[in-house]
């Protein structure tokens, strides 16, 4: 798995990791930040959501466009200073007033920009890796492996948001109930319901005690507001840790950071593609990135309408079996161990298996103590939800490089454009099951409406995984492989573009979120996945032709 990789590789993904632990982190919280802040409705607020992740992914093309130019390493060092701006203005609390919304626009604006530097470039210069002949066969399985890395940071993000959300809701005689912020908006637009209401949600928070309704209401949107500030100060946090790492380990990738005119002047035996080539090469690419854009638009419900559903939905306490998939410590234990499991088979030694074999099982006990420690009931918060998906690529990702394996070796490995179409019929099956869990809830929720059991998430987390780790590190590795090297910026940027298209799509569900049945919001989703893999199966001779040209 690990063996024959460069270390320019590791450098790379473990700089990746830093920087996207702080960006899921602020992530995970965003989109319940500016409903808490400003009181949007959740189509407002998906609206904000979607354009702000369009711009994250569509930047790319255009850092892309620089980087073939005047260099990746140089964007990528650009890029980092311009999102640490971002993420410190995010940090710092200001009104909900026009000055406030100014200031968060501009944040994000910075944050977009600096993404688009950092994003691509960097993953082109992973790709850079690998056009030496010496690890060319090694492309795929390192792109999972960058892929698993950044969703090591992304595993951890949530919790560190909710982590700190608690303790500053603590500090303040306060406690998290996902129905309090938008009540405590109409509490303070004069309605009496949504007074007594509020009161009946806050009753047993020591910090509103003596306060009138909307004293009351006003104080706890404040003390939220400032918790979602300081999550976004662990993205400044995170981002200095992967300066530390990109430039500390420089040496390690010196011979990715080339374009192509200065590969060319380096070694004169490269070779430019000829027009044809480099036409059919993009053609293909412009097809794959089409189908993508309905992936992303489906996957990227995460943030929004699934965030909604955990929110409005979902058991606001967890017991049993289930408490484990919110300790995140048993997490990573089981997300190691899923490794050392790997590694007591394919060790080559006696004494490596029986290493790695004992380790596994010391990983297991140790998550079976973490779980058995836990409170028989626990209050779980919305945006938890969203470590099962990077949780579940961490574990994943060596069960689906051995099985990739294994049919290489059979000569029975599927392109990745064909893992990118199979990627998205699974991802329908992931909507089909919200669709059938949907059924019979009432839209929109009322205060003591039927709820569904955590795992319902979890498992359409787990599925949408699978169709992820079909699609999106394949792809990235099928983009460095074939973009013609004078425009291999671009072209990882058009992927970005593509990811961001899809990004501004996903406001659709929440659009609709309390206007139409669950069901048939999650079923709009799965026909789109459904005609988008039939369309890439369609169009499969051409793509993998021009791959052969």
């Amino acid at each position: 798995m690990f063996k024959g990789q460069p270390k320019g590789l590791y450098a790379l993904a473990l700089a990746n990791t830093g920087e996207r632990f702080g960006y899921y982190t602020m992530l995970a919280i965003f989109i319940l930040f500016i409903q808490a802040k400003f009181g949007y409705t959740p189509a407002v607020a998906g609206q904000i959501y979607a354009i702000f992740l369009a711009c994250v992914y569509f930047m790319p093309f255009f850092g892309g466009i620089l980087a073939d130019k005047i260099g990746y390493g140089k964007c990528v060092t650009i890029g980092i200073g311009v999102m640490f701006t971002g993420y410190l203005l995010l940090a710092i609390p200001s009104p909900a007033t026009a000055i406030g919304l100014a200031m968060m626009i501009g944040s994000l604006l910075l944050v977009s920009v600096g993404t688009g530097l950092f994003k691509g470039n960097l993953q082109v210069m992973v790709g850079n890796l690998y056009d030496n002949p010496k690890y060319s066969s090694k492309r795929d399985a390192a792109f999972s492996l960058f892929y698993m890395a950044i969703n090591i940071g992304a595993m951890f993000a949530p919790s560190a948001a909710t982590a700190i959300t608690n303790l500053r809701l603590a500090k303040a005689g306060l406690a998290y109930n996902g129905q309090i912020p938008a009540l405590a908006h109409q509490v303070l637009g004069g309605g009496a319901q949504a007074a007594a209401d509020f009161q009946s949600l806050t009753s047993g928070m020591s910090g509103l005690a003596g306060m009138d309704p909307a004293g009351a209401a006003q104080y706890y949107l404040d003390n939220l507001s400032t918790a979602y500030n300081l999550g976004f100060g662990v993205a400044c946090i995170s981002l200095i840790i992967s300066m530390a790492i990109y430039f500390g380990f420089k040496s390690w990738y010196a011979g990715a950071d080339k374009t192509a005119r200065q590969a060319a002047s380096s070694d004169p035996n490269v070779k430019d593609l000829t027009p044809a080539q480099t036409k059919s090469r993009m053609i293909a690419l412009i097809f794959v990135f089409a189908v993508v854009i309905f992936f992303w638009m489906a996957f990227h419900q995460n943030g929004s309408t699934l965030t909604y559903f955990a929110r409005d939905y979902t058991t606001t306490e967890v017991s049993g079996w289930q408490r484990i998939g919110f300790n995140i410590w048993s997490l990573a234990l089981i997300a190691i161990s899923i490794y050392t499991l790997f590694g007591a088979f394919q060790s080559g030694t006696k004494k490596g298996k029986g290493i790695c074999g004992a380790v596994t099982l010391a990983l297991w006990a140790g998550a079976f103590l973490l779980y058995k420690g836990m409170d028989e009931s626990i209050s779980l918060l919305p945006q938890q939800f969203q470590q099962f998906n990077p949780f579940y690529v961490v574990a994943l990702t060596p069960v689906s490089m051995a099985l990739f394996g294994a049919l290489a070796k059979k000569g029975k490995e599927p392109s990745a454009p064909r893992k990118i179409g199979l990627g998205m019929y699974v991802a329908a099956c992931g909507y089909l099951i919200m669709t059938f869990f949907s059924l019979g809830l009432v839209m929109p929720q009322v205060m003591g409406g039927a709820r569904v059991e955590p795992y319902v998430l979890m498992l359409t987390y787990l599925v949408l995984t699978f169709a992820e780790l079909l699609l999106s590190p394949m792809g990235i590795s099928f983009v460095s492989k074939v973009a013609p090297p004078k425009y291999k910026g671009m072209m990882m940027g058009g992927w970005f573009a593509a990811t961001a298209i899809g990004n501004y799509l996903s406001s659709i569900p929440s659009m609709l979120w309390d206007k139409h049945p669950l069901s048939m919001i999650w079923g709009v989703l799965l026909i789109l996945c459904l005609i988008a893999g039939t369309i890439m199966f369609v169009m499969m001779k051409r793509i993998e032709g021009a791959v052969k040209d």
